[in-house]
């Protein structure tokens, strides 16, 4: 705290004695004056704040100082045309699998989604086991591995296309999510075809994303699927489970 001490007896006597400041442990200082007129006497109080001890003012200075040395680096042409695109080229983007790792467990998501029609078109619907389909399998990694694809559209010259594909499959997903809570808590607006409209819209956006893959990658992407999915259906001591395509579907997924 800074302390004002004054001398009303100098005061009084018309003195200009300076006021002393202690410097202690607050920022904030308040100062009582009397004030002479010739009728009365008012007492005139008011507040000063103080800047903050050095130690401060170095280590704001100095993370400003780094701050702006960082924007100081870039060329003029960054700063003036968008400093946040060119800001995201000094961001290191993750390296990306191989195309041919994300198409599998997308198609395998596909028919996961495709399942759920099925368990639509009973009488009474259980729409807690349909929530846990969508959340469980291939299709609990369908946001990262689509984005995978239209990343790799883009770079083909896909780049709208595939964003828009990939928005409205995730935006139908999550509304479809929503109406199978909403239908388990007993809302009569989340009916089933509401929910198949929106099933049908993901099933769309899905196909049309496909379709931006190399027809050699997605060929073989089905087959390995096809080959993934029957050998699921045998038994389990089947040899054909040791087969080298489904060791690296598995390792895949």
């Amino acid at each position: 705290m800074l302390n004002v001490h004054s001398h009303n007896n100098n005061l009084s006597n018309g003195d200009k004695t300076p006021l002393v400041l202690s410097p202690m442990s607050s920022l904030h200082a308040t100062v009582s004056l009397p004030l002479f007129s010739n009728s009365n006497h008012k007492k005139l109080t008011c507040a000063a704040t103080l800047s903050p001890p050095p130690w401060k003012q170095s280590r704001r200075v100095i993370s400003v100082s780094f701050f702006l040395s960082r924007l100081l680096l870039l060329p003029n042409d960054a700063m003036a045309g968008g400093l946040m695109d060119k800001l995201d080229k000094y961001v290191k983007r993750k390296k990306l699998d191989p195309l041919e790792a994300y198409v599998p467990p997308v198609i395998l998501a596909q028919l996961q989604i495709q399942d759920l029609e099925g368990f639509l078109n009973v009488e009474k619907p259980e729409f807690e086991a349909c929530r846990r389909q969508l959340r469980s399998g291939p299709a609990s990694s369908l946001r990262v591995n689509i984005r995978a694809v239209a990343q790799y559209a883009s770079d083909d010259g896909f780049s709208k296309t595939a964003t828009d594909d990939v928005d409205r499959c995730l935006r139908a997903l999550e509304e479809l999510d929503s109406l199978f809570l909403r239908a388990s808590r007993k809302d009569s607006n989340a009916t089933v075809v509401l929910m198949k409209s929106q099933l049908g819209t993901a099933l769309t956006a899905l196909d049309s994303l496909l379709q931006t893959v190399p027809s050699q990658v997605l060929d073989k992407g089905k087959a390995m699927v096809e080959v993934y999915r029957s050998a699921s259906e045998e038994d389990a001591g089947s040899d054909d489970l040791e087969s080298s395509e489904i060791k690296q579907l598995q390792s895949i997924l």
